[in-house]
């Protein structure tokens, strides 16, 4: 029995040491073998190692261009006009997408700016998202009665207004009927045949007397290429006054 129990003793004592040894010795093992049908996993990898492999995340560019795409805010001063601000801010699409960009704050007159009006130089309005499934109405669409015009000087500058409101260009009643009296007394056809222009072989023709070259140069589609038109010859002259003066209520005199 002596003897079986030195047995015991030293086989226990191998069993440690071959622990230590292998704890020593750096093994993946965290214990030693118990049986041929048992074993233990490799530790998991480091933390260290796992976040070394992993990718540094993309910078925000979508926030970045959105920086960048920001629109600024201008002050309007004594003297200014859309066309004047466009021209001097390089707004895209010039007066008119200035006009458009800003009617809430300016009104149906883009004429009618003045000193301490905050305009928005660069914004872009975002369309609405569509409805996928529009609710049906049961209600009949309502029909819209053409606008009919007289065909005298008030029914051609207020069909004129029509056109330019449609096209941003800006104007008033008064300020084209102020000027079609001083320019033709009202007479479509009128024509200057002994000033300056007319000596060039181009006289000013029609209610606001436009040269040729100038009506088709700002001649607003949808209007008629006869320059004796009243609408077309009005309307030709609101474009070209409100690029050159901002609008033709600025107009009070030759021009």
């Amino acid at each position: 029995m002596p003897a079986t129990g030195n047995h015991r003793r030293r086989k226990s004592s191998s069993l440690t040491r071959g622990f230590i040894a292998v704890s020593a010795g750096g093994a993946a093992l965290a214990l030693p073998v118990i049986g041929a049908t048992t074993a233990f996993a490799a530790p998991a990898q480091s933390v260290a190692a796992v976040t070394k492999n992993v990718a540094p995340a993309a910078a925000p560019a979508k926030g970045i261009a959105a920086a960048k795409a920001a629109p600024t805010v201008y002050s309007v001063i004594a003297g200014d006009t859309l066309y004047k601000i466009a021209a001097g801010q390089s707004v895209t699409g010039g007066w008119q997408q200035l006009y458009q960009d800003n009617r809430e704050v300016i009104g149906a007159n883009p004429a009618l700016i003045h000193p301490g009006m905050k305009l928005t130089i660069g914004a872009k309005a975002e369309a609405p998202a569509a409805d996928p499934k529009p609710a049906a109405s049961s209600a009949a669409p309502a029909t819209t009665k053409p606008v009919t015009y007289t065909n005298d000087l008030d029914g051609w500058i207020k069909e004129s207004l029509a056109v330019m409101a449609q096209h941003g260009i800006p104007g008033s009643y008064d300020g084209i009927h102020r000027n079609i009296i001083r320019e033709s007394s009202g007479n479509p056809k009128a024509i200057n045949n002994w000033d300056s222009n007319a000596a060039k072989g181009t006289p000013s023709k029609g209610l606001l007397q436009v040269i040729d070259p100038t009506f088709k140069a700002y001649h607003v589609s949808g209007t008629s290429m006869d320059i004796y038109d009243p609408v077309a010859n009005i309307t030709a002259a609101c474009n070209y006054a409100a690029a050159k003066y901002g609008s033709i209520d600025n107009v009070f005199g030759a021009y």
